[in-house]
């Protein structure tokens, strides 16, 4: 088992910046593939951004490349999300998800642990 928790989410002004992230705890860190998610209220749940396991390689959804960064810290048991440059849209749910496998890391479905996610939001 791999327990993950989030943290860092808030209120934010368009335009501003947060960083969420997400402590895990469990087996070995450095095994898992690990993914930031996000659900807006009455939408489902969307994929973010991944990365692999040694953090060589990362991976973002279109709408927010250019604007978030992911990154981990193996040593450190964390994966983080530095999100710039907000907006309202960016309102929602932030979750971290952790896969042993990535064939489909922009899937929901391909991930075996979630966190409780942390709240987000951005006003006008």
């Amino acid at each position: 088992q791999v327990q993950l928790v989030e943290s860092g989410g808030g209120l934010v002004q368009a335009g501003g910046s947060l960083r969420l992230s997400c402590a895990a705890s469990g087996r070995t860190f450095s095994n898992y593939f690990m993914g930031w998610f996000r659900q807006a209220p009455g939408k489902e749940r969307d994929f973010v951004a991944a990365v692999s396991w040694g953090g060589d390689n990362t991976y973002y959804a279109d709408s927010v490349k250019g604007r978030f960064t992911i990154s981990r810290d193996n040593a450190k048991n964390t994966v983080y999300l530095q999100m710039n440059s907000l907006t309202p849209e960016d309102t929602a749910d932030y979750y971290c998800a952790g896969t042993s496998g990535a064939v489909r890391y922009g899937s929901q479905y391909e991930y075996d642990y979630w966190g409780q996610g942390t709240a987000v939001t951005v006003s006008a």
